[in-house]
């Protein structure tokens, strides 16, 4: 894949890059392992001080760098915006809470005694050079909830961005440089996925962190576990939406369409799999529906636009496979299910839902990363946490009831990193954010993804000899 801008809502080629040649990298990872060096030494305050800077900087370029993500991967302008303003936000939730989250502990007084030790201590020490390999659905957020954390717990970062956005990988790189972070604090590394297996095997990358598709993660946990590094890994997602008899019908179907279109639907959080109980279905299907028919696909760039493209050509025509292969299989097209037609340029879908799912269907099992909602029927309860967890995802989960001993009966047994009642899910600086089974594993955002590429390290000392 070249590296280059091709505006998905034209198929135009806007700007193309070189890939850096072996000695360029070997520069750059000289470069973090000295800095890394110093920049672990460096006080707490030091760094927060850097990272608002950063944030005040990225907070006066809103505005462009919503466009520039929006011409490169189509996202609408709006949320491009709000996606800028949420990585202010967390760069200072960082900024602020760094020092108590990283904050030495003490073990139980009579655990030290019992260890025969006078004192102990358990400390969070930088790991070094991480490498972020990151998609291009958020493409500033993504890096930002990598970085903010990485960096203020003293490490050092390497981002391998996804091809189709090299000018926001670049504005990245600048940023923090910006901000007056030491040069090789954060470094982009513009090169293709070919180059990832030699990066990642180098001794002066400590670790990784991947958020992408399930192939790229089997290959990076694959090769980190062979020369024994840190990895954590956000992988793919198919979200179940469950809609139980005492929900607010009119208020689960509106946000089902957010949770459902977010970022033109290519959100690995995002709701895809939609479990309503008979009592409920009709009505919320119907309100549901009516609302996805009523999303304006258009133009990225104009503030009216609800849905734009797709990312890239291959990714509209994977969504179609998906779709095609359901219906020929009996699912009912309740909306949708093609190209607009009024776009005959760029990679445009309209929002669909797709009733009758059974499992022979692709669609049940794999990942739609489009604007497209798959809606299920079920008599009870137990029929809808079967559906739920009949994934091999397990990211996140959204499930809408008021009665207490269902929301505690889902919260033991859906099989998600995250369960969210009577809204939609959304990461935030402040809850941990991950998944089980092919979802991938480790955690980011807050205290616990702070500490992924932490060496928590005991501190022990043995009692005082007695002066003579």
């Amino acid at each position: 894949m070249p590296i280059a801008t091709v505006n998905p809502a034209t198929g135009e080629t806007l700007k193309t890059f070189d890939a850096l040649g072996s000695a360029e990298i070997e520069e750059r990872l000289d470069r973090a392992q000295r800095t890394f060096r110093e920049y672990r030494t460096t006080s707490i305050a030091t760094r927060a001080e850097l990272l608002r800077t950063a944030a005040a900087l990225l907070e006066e370029d809103r505005d462009d760098i919503a466009r520039l993500m929006t011409l490169e991967m189509g996202k609408t302008v709006a949320s491009a915006r709000a996606e800028a303003a949420k990585c202010v936000k967390a760069m200072r939730w960082y900024a602020e809470h760094a020092e108590e989250l990283l904050a030495d502990e003490s073990p139980a007084p009579a655990d030290v005694e019992d260890s025969g030790g006078a004192r102990a201590t358990v400390r969070y020490r930088p790991l070094g050079a991480v490498l972020a390999v990151m998609p291009w659905n958020f493409p500033l957020w993504q890096v930002v909830r990598f970085a903010a954390p990485a960096l203020m717990a003293g490490n050092v970062g390497l981002l391998k961005h996804a091809s189709n956005v090299p000018q926001t990988a670049l504005y990245l790189d600048d940023l923090f440089r910006r901000a007056g972070f030491p040069e090789g604090c954060f470094q982009t590394l513009l090169v293709g996925s070919d180059a990832i297996a030699d990066i990642l095997r180098d001794p002066r990358i400590a670790a990784a962190t991947l958020t992408g598709s399930e192939p790229a993660g089997r290959s990076v946990a694959s090769i980190a576990g062979d020369v024994v590094k840190k990895t954590v890994l956000e992988l793919g997602g198919s979200d179940p939406y469950v809609v139980l008899p005492s929900a607010d019908l009119d208020k689960a179907a509106r946000t089902a369409v957010t949770a459902r279109v977010q970022n033109n639907g290519q959100s690995c959080i995002a709701a895809k799999r939609f479990i309503v109980h008979t009592d409920v279905y009709d009505a919320f299907t119907a309100h549901f529906v009516q609302h996805m028919s009523a999303l304006t696909v258009g133009d990225p760039l104009e503030e009216a636009t609800d849905v734009g493209p797709l990312s890239s050509e291959q990714g509209r025509r994977d969504l179609e496979e998906l779709v095609d292969d359901a219906r020929g299989l009996g699912a009912t097209v309740l909306c949708g299910g093609g190209r607009p037609e009024n776009r005959t340029a760029g990679w445009f879908y309209e929002p669909t839902v797709l009733a009758d799912i059974s499992p022979d269907m692709r669609i049940h099992y794999e990942e739609a990363f489009g604007p497209v909602a798959t809606l299920y029927r079920v008599a009870d309860l137990d029929e809808a946490l079967r559906v739920a967890n009949d994934t091999p995802f397990g990211l996140s989960s959204n499930v809408w009831t008021q009665d207490a001993a269902e929301q505690e009966r889902c919260a033991r047994d859906v099989e998600a990193g995250g369960v969210y009642f009577n809204g939609m899910t959304a990461s935030h600086p402040g809850f941990p954010f991950g998944g089980v089974k092919r979802s991938g594993f480790g955690r980011e955002l807050s205290g616990h993804g702070m500490r992924e590429f932490c060496n928590i390290t005991t501190i022990w000392h043995g009692p005082t000899a007695p002066r003579s």
